[in-house]
């Protein structure tokens, strides 16, 4: 039961990575869950667990990644982000903020000293430096 309470958990809180990364772990746990079922030893199956997951996050994970767009080749997320509007969430200055782009939290700084931005207002995301939006009032 308790492998299969793992499976659910790894697989909802995939969604909101979408990563791929915690359903290859999910998988480990169905085929746990498996061998609980057959009444196999605990230690078969945690190993089981680690050689199912070891193996999905290597043979499984780069072809879903490709398949949905998310290969080495084409840009990545961060990279789509300059240039899109977002929503703030937490007051935004030249040193400490927070703004909610498609869905995602990022901390954000605004990019003139002198602006400050409240929660509710759209702003531009200008820029990201390193896990920072640099944003300029919409």
């Amino acid at each position: 039961m308790l492998w299969i309470l793992a499976a659910v958990g790894l697989a909802v809180a995939e969604l909101f990575t979408t990563s791929f990364f915690l359903i290859m772990f999910a998988l480990g746990a169905v085929a746990a869950a498996a061998a609980a079922a057959l009444d196999a030893p605990v230690t078969v199956q945690a190993l089981l667990f680690v050689i199912v997951s070891l193996l999905a996050t290597l043979g499984l994970r780069p072809a879903l990644r490709r398949h949905f767009g998310r290969d080495a080749g084409e840009p990545t997320p961060v990279a789509e982000i300059a240039g899109s509007e977002a929503v703030v969430l937490e007051r935004v200055d030249d040193r400490s903020g927070m703004i909610k782009i498609d869905g995602e939290y990022w901390q954000a700084r605004a990019i003139e000293s002198d602006q400050v931005m409240e929660p509710g207002e759209r702003v531009h995301v200008v820029e990201i430096k390193g896990n920072t939006a640099m944003v300029w009032r919409v």
